[in-house]
């Protein structure tokens, strides 16, 4: 299967709940997509399937939203790199503090370049001709056997 269709936001966000079931500590999920593609509604399903009862702001401005229990089941920084104009500046944000416990949700990985980590799962969200969104993924090794969920393949 090369991808997944995604008829609106609740569909964006269930995706992001089967991903957020599957999240283990190291774990690294780039976010890829235009601007108003569903990257933060993705990031929201999977957050909720965490156990975030409130619904998780964009972090546009503040660049890390950081969860932590009791409030989520496993640690996630949400996070959000658009406003970087150097992947220098990502060493600041200290990324790699919350992977020994926790996962990273990262909207606009590839400001990172080549300083992202090996193992990261890529999704990618497209808005398709007729307004809806499709969800493609790039597996590496880590996520084999686990990503794409099985709930998908019945799409």
């Amino acid at each position: 299967m090369t991808g997944l269709p995604l008829a609106d936001v609740a569909a964006t966000e269930a995706a992001g709940a089967a991903l957020g079931r599957l999240l283990r500590a190291g774990d690294v999920v780039a976010l890829h997509g235009d601007l108003g593609a569903g990257k933060t509604s993705l990031a929201r399903g999977a957050l909720a399937a965490l156990g975030l009862a409130e619904e998780a702001p964009s972090p546009s401005f503040a660049i890390v939203q950081a969860y932590d229990r009791p409030d989520v089941s496993l640690p996630v920084w949400h996070v959000d790199l658009y406003r970087l104009e150097d992947a220098g500046e990502a060493a600041e944000l200290g990324l790699d503090e919350v992977l020994e416990d926790g996962a990273l949700l990262i909207e606009w990985a590839e400001r990172l370049g080549d300083r992202l980590w090996p193992d990261t799962l890529h999704l990618t969200l497209e808005t398709t001709p007729d307004g809806a969104r499709r969800l493609t993924w790039a597996v590496p090794a880590a996520w084999e056997g686990r990503w794409p969920p099985s709930e998908f393949s019945a799409a």
